[in-house]
């Protein structure tokens, strides 16, 4: 019985090494692909999916999947669940792509910064982002600024 016991423990043991590991290698993995973000800030995070951290650190991408569900990452910028680093892009005139949540994020600074009076459409919005060459649609500005709970424009209008 004590054999038996003895024997579960150390596979428990050595299951935990190994996931401790795994973990290590995902992060430390998410950390070299994002790296401007941890140097320059939101606005700097890449496009990113699970296949690109399971092509480094060579696991299938469920696994890395399971990794990152709910672990949290404790960076100089804030805490973070690791799948916040895994996102969508949107391409931009120099035909690279700039990441979804940096777009979300300059949505979510234009609206803090509009006039209360005048807000910002979306379409307006989305000129402004063109402007500084992100190529996103209206209907996209639309869908970001609602992930965010921002309200539209009329919703948003302080009348004094």
């Amino acid at each position: 019985y004590i054999k038996e016991r003895l024997k579960s423990a150390r596979f428990l043991i050595k299951s935990i090494e190994q996931r401790q590991k795994t973990i290590s290698r995902v992060s430390t993995s998410i950390v070299k692909y994002q790296i401007d973000f941890f140097e320059k800030g939101k606005d700097h995070i890449k496009p990113m999916i699970l296949r690109d951290i399971a092509s480094d650190v060579g696991l299938h991408e469920s696994t890395v999947s399971r990794v990152t569900s709910n672990k949290y990452m404790h960076t100089p910028r804030g805490v973070f669940e690791l799948k916040y680093f895994f996102n969508s892009g949107v391409s931009s005139e120099s035909g690279e792509f700039v990441a979804s949540n940096s777009v979300k994020s300059q949505i979510k600074d234009l609206i803090s910064n509009e006039n209360p009076k005048k807000p910002y459409s979306d379409l307006k919005i989305m000129e402004i982002l063109q402007d500084k060459g992100i190529n996103i649609a209206r209907r996209t500005v639309a869908k970001y600024r609602e992930n965010l709970g921002i309200a539209p424009s009329r919703d948003r209008k302080r009348f004094h």
